[in-house]
C-alpha cells in the first residue's frame, strides 16, 4: 500500500524528537509499504526554526530513508498568535499540496492539531482513500482539563464540532489512550461512532535502537554507578507543567541516606528548583542537566527505580501514554507512578507501583519500602521488559496499524 502519514509536527526526529510517525514509517516500509510523512516545515518548541529557508511553499526531502513533504508555514515560538496562524495555515494549505502528489491507498491523519487531522480525513473521503484518524491528544478536552476553559466556551464548541466530524467521517479511529471510547460515550456519540470503529495503539519503544543506545552511549556518573546508593531516576522535561516541586517535597521526607534522586532533563523551572535544593539543603536530589535522548536507555537501565512523575488529571480516566513510560519499561527496572490513572500500562503489566493519593509522605514511604527490600520488586522489572518486548515494541504496533488499514 501507499500510505500518507499527516502529522503537523512530524519533521525528521533529529530536529524535533517526535518518534512515533517516523517509527511507524520505518516499520511500514520494512513490511513493503510506501510511506510519505507530510508535516509543516516549522520545528515545534524551537526559536522560530523553519526547515524551509526560502519562500518555496513546499520542500520534498528524504531523511534516513523516509520521504517527507514539508509545507511552509509561519515560524513561531511559544503559544502566541503566530502558532495559531501556523496551525491554520498548515490545515488550509494541505489540500492544495496533496493535490500535487500521486494519490495514496490510505491516509493516517494525526490530531493534535485537530484542524489538520480533519483536513486530512476530509481529503481522504473526497478522493475515495482509506481514512484513519490518529488521536494523540483529546482536543478540545485538554483545554478544559488543563487550562480551565469552560465547556461552553465558543472555541471549545467549535473544536468539539471539528472533533466529532473527524470521528464520524474517518473509517477507523486510533487512540493512544485505551479508555478513549468512554470519552466518546461521555459526549453521547455512541450511535454515530460505534465501538468497532475505534482501536487502541499506545505509544511504544524502538527496542533495537534502545538496546543499541544502551550499550553504545554510556554515561560516566559517580552517583549512577555507585552500588551503595539506591538510585531513583527521573528523566524528562523540567517545566511548570511537570510539577517537580512535589518530587523535591517527597525527597525531603526520605530519611534513608542510601536513597538518591537523580534528575536528568532541562526546562525553564530547572534553575529555580536547583535554588530550592541549595536553599533548603535537600542533599538527596541531584540535577544532572540536559541529556541527549540516546543516553536515556543507559541511564534508566542503571536505575534502581524509575520515577514516572506527573500530576493527576481528569484526562487520565481515559488512560495514559507518556513516552517516558515506554523507555522505563524497556529499561527493565521497577517503575513508580505518583498519579492515579486508568489503563496505566505500568500497573496493567505489573511493572511497578502507583501511589494513587500522592502526598509527599506517601511517595517517600513507598520509595523507602522499595529501597528496603529491592529484591522483592525485581519481578516488576522483568515484567516491564517483557511488556516492552511483547506489547509495546514498535514493530508489533506497526503491524497492528497496517492490519487496521487493510481491514477498511
Amino acid at each position: 500500500m501507499k500510505i500518507w502519514l499527516i502529522n503537523h509536527y512530524a519533521v525528521p526526529p533529529q530536529y524535533y524528537p517526535l518518534a512515533r510517525p517516523s517509527l511507524f514509517a520505518q516499520n511500514l516500509q520494512a513490511m513493503g509499504h510506501q510511506v510519505t510523512i507530510i508535516a509543516a516545515g516549522t520545528v515545534h518548541n524551537t526559536d522560530c526554526v523553519n526547515l524551509i529557508e526560502n519562500k518555496e511553499r513546499v520542500l520534498k526531502m528524504t531523511d534516513n530513508g523516509l520521504d517527507y513533504v514539508l509545507i511552509n508555514c509561519t515560524p513561531y515560538r511559544g503559544n502566541g498568535i503566530d502558532r495559531v496562524r501556523n496551525i491554520a495555515e498548515f490545515a488550509n494549505r494541505l489540500p492544495k499540496v496533496l493535490d500535487r502528489l500521486e494519490k495514496p491507498d490510505a491516509i493516517v491523519a494525526t490530531s493534535f492539531d485537530p484542524l489538520s487531522c480533519y483536513a486530512g480525513i476530509r481529503y481522504a473521503k473526497k478522493h475515495g482513500i482509506k481514512a484513519v484518524a490518529e488521536i494523540a491528544d483529546l482536543w478540545p478536552e485538554t483545554l478544559v482539563a488543563y487550562n480551565g476553559v469552560s465547556p461552553k466556551n465558543p472555541l471549545v464548541r467549535y473544536l468539539r464540532g471539528i472533533e466529532k466530524k473527524i470521528y464520524t467521517r474517518a473509517d477507523r479511529i486510533v487512540f493512544t489512550m485505551e479508555g478513549a471510547y468512554d470519552y466518546i460515550a461521555e459526549q453521547g456519540w455512541e450511535r454515530e461512532i460505534p465501538r468497532e470503529k475505534v482501536a487502541y495503539i499506545n505509544n511504544g519503544v524502538d527496542l533495537e535502537q534502545f538496546d543499541f543506545n544502551k550499550e553504545t552511549y554510556r554515561v560516566e556518573d559517580a552517583e549512577l554507578s555507585d552500588p551503595a546508593r539506591f538510585k531513583v531516576v527521573y528523566v524528562g522535561s523540567i517545566r511548570k507543567v511537570n510539577g517537580l516541586d512535589s518530587l523535591l517535597d517527597a525527597a525531603k521526607k526520605v530519611d534513608d541516606k542510601r536513597i538518591v534522586f537523580l534528575v536528568w532533563g532541562d526546562g525553564d523551572e530547572k534553575e529555580r528548583l536547583m535554588r530550592r535544593v541549595a536553599d533548603e539543603k535537600i542533599d538527596n536530589v541531584i540535577f544532572k542537566g540536559k541529556v541527549d535522548k540516546k543516553y536515556v536507555p543507559y541511564i534508566t537501565s542503571q536505575a534502581d527505580l524509575n520515577f514516572a512523575h506527573n500530576h493527576s488529571s481528569e484526562l487520565f480516566r481515559f488512560g495514559v501514554s507518556f513516552n517516558k513510560i515506554f523507555d522505563y519499561l524497556a529499561a527493565g527496572k521497577p517503575i513508580l507512578c505518583d498519579f492515579d490513572a486508568a489503563h496505566n500500562p505500568v500497573i496493567e503489566q505489573q511493572a511497578g507501583i502507583e501511589v494513587k493519593d500522592p502526598t509527599d509522605e506517601a511517595v517517600a514511604q513507598t520509595i523507602c519500602q522499595i529501597a528496603e527490600n529491592p529484591a522483592a520488586y525485581e519481578p516488576m522489572g522483568r515484567n516491564a521488559r517483557a511488556a516492552a518486548e511483547d506489547i509495546y515494541n514498535f514493530k508489533i504496533l506497526s503491524k497492528k496499524l497496517a492490519g487496521l488499514i487493510e481491514q477498511i
